[in-house]
């Protein structure tokens, strides 16, 4: 059994949802895992969907848009991150907004920031979720949003002890 930290709060006055996780990996390989399409897309999503990144450019400015993919194959869920602020290693913005096949996005979003630290070869990642509106919150959470995310992350953990 790990002691790694996992923290999953909710603030609905504040309208933002603060997710606090430790892996044990360095920090360039868990920074890789939440940068680069070609991992994400073996972890970012709640077992047994998986996530199937039709275009990504992570840059200030950049997008990934993507979409959740069922065991029988259906896309859905199609998802737009729009890349606000990047400080490599350490952290990066982005809204997140829902949308359909076409990229047409379904306002509002939220803004994701997440921060990325070290110590002793255990990587901590904190993330602050802030959203546009209440009842999009609510809404998330009442979707399975904590539940899914647990799991999604708990698939990072997985492929995370694979390559270490």
């Amino acid at each position: 059994m790990n002691n790694l930290l996992f923290d999953f709060t909710v603030d609905k006055e504040a309208k933002t949802v603060f997710i606090t996780r430790e892996f044990d990996a360095e920090l360039p390989l868990v920074w890789d895992a939440f940068t680069k399409q070609e991992i994400l897309d073996q972890w970012w999503a709640p077992k047994p969907w998986t996530s199937k990144t039709k275009f990504m450019n992570f840059e200030e400015g950049g997008r990934r848009f993507y979409a959740m993919v069922s065991p029988e194959g259906h896309e859905g869920g199609w998802q737009i991150q729009d890349y606000t602020s990047i400080t490599p290693k350490t952290n990066f913005k982005y809204v997140s907004i829902f949308a359909d096949k076409d990229e047409t996005p379904q306002l509002p979003g939220s803004n994701w920031d997440l921060n990325f630290t070290e110590q002793n070869g255990i990587t901590k990642v904190s993330i602050t979720i802030y959203n546009e509106s209440l009842e999009r919150m609510e809404k998330m959470i009442e979707m399975g949003f904590k539940e899914g995310f647990t799991m999604t992350l708990n698939s990072l953990e997985e492929l995370l002890t694979k390559k270490n």
